[in-house]
């Protein structure tokens, strides 16, 4: 064989390149790998309701750029259907997919009241910034500046009302009603929440601002309940134990129950179900009728509490990419451990490794000769680092449906593979390629069959790619880009090869 001839066939020497090519973007660039390799959190988002193309579009671009601002890589989000996202973040611990599913749980609609008035809200704030602690207050500052005209507002409402509560919210439960324990209403009411004798207490104010109102649970019967939050959107079940719920449910009646979490305090569980901020004292300075426009989100917690810096950075990001058309649940969360993911990585070069020998195996019990059995093997090889290559070149993240595509691929591969060879040889029982019919039209009978399968595996594929979304789309993708790289440049390669070896023999 004139191996000389051979490399510097153009076909083969295109095949040469491919490989180094994509040997060198690898190196370069390296392989992304989806959360199921490499580790990660899969979470499944619900909007409140249906909507339409373009809001759908809008939220998954809003949620893209809250997670761009934390600073998270590796982001996808696919919306299925008109209610549900599905978002897959790769390579992040346990505690920085609590942050992304705190973010994405907010609908980042601001408002800020004083005296049970708003005063501003997420379109008064003009600039939010950097995130700092500050020792003397002993918490986290989320510093923003808001609107003349809110600031003026304010100076209005706050003259002369020294150490008043001002309160800032995210998310509050407009027109609802609060069904809570007679301990939680009575917190509720106190100076804890107010100050000074002479401001309104909690309820007052979430009444005035919001139309939330604020009962206590007195046993009340299901059917005087019923007529109390007549014309709400919900109840809020706080702190409230027995059936009320599913009573409740059974009316038709929209309800949500709240319950502390383990270790938290009364008064931070009260914050938590109204979204609330503070109460801030108000200070002398900002009783004078001087409007002043920066204000500030204070989270307590010491300099080396990950958890309070971690929640003042979410509420800068909802500040900063302000609220979403509809508001979002996460309805599942799905968290893969890096070293889980280190593990599927190690089975599956494993896997691959062995299906390439078995295949060579299988080729070479067919047709008795090694020099048919090893070319089919690296062309295969060649296969998988061409796509290798093209999905580093373009950052495409190689989950397990992916590497299921690869696999496809190659399969079709191999199939094809061995049409070409059996072309050459006219058929399994002859040993040498017949003088009646030439290697050309040999050759054109094969690359017909090839190019029918793999035009009928693309456009399947295709519909895949387009009318799907999660694994599917991944499957589809690289078995796309498999085919398409067999026909165009490895199928052509090893026809010359298997040509050369083949007619050595005659």
């Amino acid at each position: 064989m004139n191996l000389k001839k051979l490399l510097l066939n153009g076909r083969v020497l295109l095949l040469i390149l491919v490989i180094v090519g994509s040997i060198l973007t690898i190196i370069a660039q390296g392989i992304t790998y989806g959360l199921d390799i490499s580790g990660g959190v899969e979470i499944t988002v619900q909007l409140e309701k249906p909507v339409d193309e373009a809001t759908m579009e809008e939220v998954r671009i809003s949620l893209e750029n809250r997670l761009n601002t934390l600073g998270v890589k590796d982001i996808t989000l696919e919306p299925w259907g008109d209610q549900i996202i599905k978002i897959r973040v790769a390579n992040v611990t346990e505690e920085e997919a609590s942050s992304i599913i705190d973010t994405i749980n907010r609908q980042g609609v601001f408002y800020a009241e004083f005296d049970g008035v708003i005063f501003a809200t997420g379109a008064d704030i003009k600039r939010v910034d950097q995130v700092s602690y500050e020792p003397r207050e002993g918490a986290w500052i989320v510093p923003f500046s808001i609107s003349k005209e809110a600031a003026e507002k304010f100076a209005q409402l706050a003259l002369g009302k020294v150490g008043y509560p001002v309160d800032i919210f995210l998310d509050p439960p407009v027109n609802s009603t609060l069904i809570v324990s007679p301990e939680i209403y009575t917190l509720m009411n106190s100076n804890e929440f107010k100050f000074v004798p002479d401001a309104k207490p909690l309820p007052q104010r979430l009444k005035e601002a919001f139309n939330i109102d604020v009962i206590p649970y007195e046993n009340q019967s299901v059917e005087e309940i019923a007529q109390l939050v007549q014309g709400k959107e919900k109840i809020i079940l706080v702190d409230v134990n027995g059936e009320l719920e599913s009573t409740l449910k059974n009316l038709g009646i929209k309800v949500e129950k709240r319950e502390p979490r383990a270790g938290e305090a009364a008064d931070e569980f009260i914050r938590r179900i109204l979204g609330l901020y503070g109460p801030y004292r108000l200070q002398e300075g900002l009783t004078t009728g001087e409007p002043h426009t920066e204000l500030a989100i204070s989270i307590g917690g010491s300099k080396e509490d990950i958890a309070a810096m971690g929640q003042a950075q979410v509420v800068s990001v909802v500040l900063r990419s302000g609220s979403l058309p509809v508001k979002v649940f996460v309805e599942g969360v799905n968290y893969i451990p890096p070293t889980l993911g280190e593990q599927f990585r190690k089975q599956v070069v494993q896997a691959g490794i062995v299906a390439l020998l078995v295949v060579g195996l299988i080729v070479y019990l067919h047709y008795r000769k090694a020099r048919i059995a090893i070319p089919v093997v690296l062309t295969s090889l060649s296969e998988v680092i061409a796509i290798l290559g093209v999905a580093a070149l373009i950052r495409w993240n190689l989950d397990l449906p992916s590497i299921a595509g690869i696999i496809a691929a190659i399969g079709t591969g191999v199939d094809q593979q061995i049409v070409i060879t059996d072309e050459l040889l006219g058929g399994r029982k002859k040993e040498k390629i017949t003088k009646r019919s030439g290697v050309l039209k040999r050759m054109g009978r094969a690359f017909f069959v090839i190019w029918a399968s793999a035009t009928t595996t693309i456009v399947a594929m295709s519909f895949l790619f387009k009318f799907f979304v999660g694994g599917l789309r991944g499957f589809a993708f690289t078995t796309i880009l498999g085919v398409l790289i067999g026909i165009l440049i490895t199928r052509p390669a090893y026809a010359e090869i298997a040509k050369a070896l083949l007619n050595e023999e005659r």
